[in-house]
């Protein structure tokens, strides 16, 4: 039973935000969501200060071997999401860790504030792929806007704070070590890399907003290379997610040294997919052990 910045979780799957709604799960399919939930802990879709719509249709473009979105982070706000969806999530079988965006720190402050004084809440995922309104920079671009950013958020709360590293950098071990200086207690990694696709019906751009992010098994082996460059550069556990569809995809991440992997897109196609990967990987990071520990003896 691994344990996880001290949560305690019943195995190493969990959702990365956004790709799973389990509101409208339990919604169609009842309790059998609860009595079988698909992940040993929640992460819940980012929630900004104020409601948001989203972006316009279209928002999801099928690639080969993934897909390109550009949802627009629709939520009901802050307020909106603690007297509402709080509650059914609390409902959940397994530790909710909540996911919050802004676009300065005294926002981000409020969020963690309004969010970690909830018993419900386990821990705190931080979104960085927003500019900062004051500096023009994305947070999670710069290294020295994620350090100062977790500079201010670290004395909020004493619950664990995870970061969200973006792709879309040269080095995101600089980022994460920033973070790590700046006092986060884990990191999660890939995001979507941005990407674009014209629609063959009308030569178009195939997303409305004329761009997204690429996720799905087509990122796998970059989310490997940049999970390993940070692997070496911070001591922090790390959440590794981008393209994992089987019981292999997320022992390679394990194996590339992630505490936890998460299952993104592969839970569109099917919903049931955190379990499978779950069930599955038990016995094959006891075959990965038994392997290193006969390479040691010999």
């Amino acid at each position: 039973m691994p344990d996880f910045c001290g949560i305690e979780l019943a195995h190493p799957v969990i959702n990365a935000s956004g790709t799973y709604d389990a509101i409208a799960a339990r919604q169609v399919f009842g309790d059998e969501v609860l009595a079988d939930f698909p992940f040993s802990a929640f992460v819940s879709k980012t929630i900004t200060p104020e409601p948001r719509a989203g972006n316009e249709p279209r928002r999801i473009w099928e690639t080969p071997a993934g897909m390109i979105n550009s949802i627009g982070l629709p939520n009901k706000g802050l307020e909106g999401f603690l007297a509402e969806d709080l509650p059914r999530l609390a409902e959940l079988p397994v530790p909710l860790i909540v996911s919050v965006m802004a676009t300065n720190r005294e926002d981000f402050a409020r969020m963690v504030t309004g969010v970690a004084e909830r018993d419900e809440v386990a821990a705190i995922e931080l979104n960085v792929s927003c500019p900062n309104v004051h500096s023009g920079l994305i947070v999670g671009e710069q290294p020295t806007e994620t350090e100062a950013l977790l500079e201010a958020l670290r004395p909020l709360t004493e619950k664990p704070l995870i970061v969200k590293l973006t792709p879309n950098v040269a080095a995101p071990e600089a980022v994460a070590l920033a973070a790590e200086e700046g006092g986060a207690d884990a990191v999660s990694l890939i995001n979507t890399l941005k990407a674009s696709a014209i629609d063959p019906a009308d030569d178009e751009p195939a997303i409305a907003a004329g761009h997204g992010g690429l996720s799905g098994p087509a990122v796998r082996p970059i989310a490997l290379q940049q999970l390993r460059a940070v692997r070496a550069a911070v001591d922090v556990p790390l959440v590794g997610m981008g393209g994992i569809s089987t019981v292999a995809d997320a022992a390679e991440f394990i194996a590339a040294g992630a505490a936890l992997v998460a299952v993104g897109t592969e839970s569109f196609r099917d919903p049931k997919a955190g379990a499978r990967v779950a069930k599955g990987l038990e016995t094959a990071l006891s075959r990965m052990q038994s392997r290193v520990q006969a390479l040691h003896l010999d």
